[in-house]
């Protein structure tokens, strides 16, 4: 197992408070990062039939066996659980006690924030990041990166990419949404996770989504949010401010794992993503997500918007500080070209909460140019530190 960059908040907030809640998409690693931080711990995973039939039927007893403490895993199978857990953490009074796993984002923190406000620190842990990926020894070039995606298990056990992701999308996605939202035709939906994918860095348009698929503008909703909810899409807010400008006011879509995007509009190989239409927009989809791996293994939340205008202005990435603003343009080109900071000086010029213009790009090296600095990537972790820092 390589050292995930999550674990030392982890570690420190298990001892802040009685619970820790690690929440993100099936396959991210929770389970082996939770059980390497914390040994001691008992495991008790909730898919397990047997154990979740008795946390449902029995909760007292179920704990009863758990009086030192354990990490469970799933959890958002027996949300009543969380209840007991509750009583049983006003009893103890002190910290370190759970861990809790899951893998559904809206409906566990519906249920967190009912039982365990105020006791639970909450972490989201997705797939590698692009330093976590280096520790393993993969390929840094793009086209794999973008090919191959994220998932641990990819990775760690040197599987084939197509046929892992292709394994993962019917065992995990197909089996949770089907679940969750008792989705009965499965083909429409198939098809709308491709249209989806195929859709990656733009604009959600609910009715053009809903009519390719063969499904209603209701139903395409509804979908959405259950991907959203599975943590297989990712909604990227637009930027509001009191302009005089109109400005868009839909999200942008991405998936919280490019390989799965990269799988799901029919790549086999990473030989096709060079010349594939859509490599840019899938290229901006692996930064988006890197730059959300940063701030969630760190413990905090999205800050991140985008802008765009009704005459089509816009700034791919908005980045959030206290009380500044760091805009980011995303390109996959290698090599930088003058039109690249046009969009970025007429932003910063717009927004005065600007402070700084940075540009990733495909390239290999770090430039500095017309006071923007250039990222490459695969060294993207440089401007995030630096941004952090600032």
């Amino acid at each position: 197992m390589i050292d995930r960059d999550i674990s030392p908040f982890l570690t420190r907030l298990f001892k802040q408070y009685p619970f820790v809640t690690v929440n993100g998409p099936r396959q991210s690693g929770k389970t082996t990062l939770c059980r390497a931080a914390f040994p001691q711990l008992q495991y008790v995973n909730l898919e397990d039939p047997d154990k979740r039939e008795l946390a449902i039927s029995d909760p007292r007893r179920f704990l009863e066996r758990l009086n030192e403490g354990a990490i469970l895993d799933e959890i958002q199978r027996v949300p009543n659980l969380l209840s007991y857990l509750q009583v049983l953490a006003d009893d103890l009074r002190r910290n370190s006690l759970f861990i809790l796993t899951g893998s559904e984002q809206f409906r566990l923190s519906e249920a967190i924030t009912q039982s365990l406000a105020g006791r639970t620190a909450l972490l989201r842990l997705l797939p590698f990041s692009l330093v976590e990926r280096d520790r393993i020894g993969a390929s840094s070039r793009i086209d794999d990166i973008l090919y191959s995606g994220f998932y641990p298990r990819i990775h760690n056990e040197k599987l084939e990419p197509w046929q892992a992701l292709g394994d993962y999308f019917e065992s995990y996605v197909e089996r949770d949404v089907r679940r969750i939202g008792e989705i009965r035709n499965l083909a429409n939906f198939r098809r709308f996770m491709r249209l989806c994918a195929g859709r990656v860095g733009q604009l959600v348009n609910l009715s053009s989504l809903g009519e390719d698929a063969g499904v209603s503008h209701t139903t395409a909703r509804n979908w959405l949010s259950i991907l959203e909810a599975s943590y297989i899409i990712f909604q990227l807010p637009p930027f509001y401010v009191n302009l005089r400008k109109q400005l868009v006011k839909s999200s942008k879509i991405y998936f919280y794992d490019v390989g799965l995007a990269s799988h799901l509009i029919g790549i086999e190989n990473a030989g096709q993503i060079s010349t594939h239409p859509l490599r840019g927009q899938l290229f901006e989809n692996a930064v988006v997500m890197e730059i959300l791996k940063h701030r969630f293994n760190r413990g905090r939340k999205s800050n991140l918007s985008f802008f765009r205008d009704s005459r089509g202005m816009e700034c791919d990435l908005l980045y959030e500080k206290s009380n500044s603003m760091v805009a980011i343009e995303i390109k996959s080109g290698a090599t930088v070209a003058s039109d690249w900071f046009k969009s970025l000086d007429r932003i910063a010029r717009l927004i005065p909460e600007i402070s700084s213009k940075n540009i990733v790009y495909g390239g290999s090296e770090r430039q500095f140019r017309q006071d923007a600095e250039i990222f490459p990537f695969n060294g993207m972790h440089e401007m995030l530190e630096q941004i952090r820092e600032a």
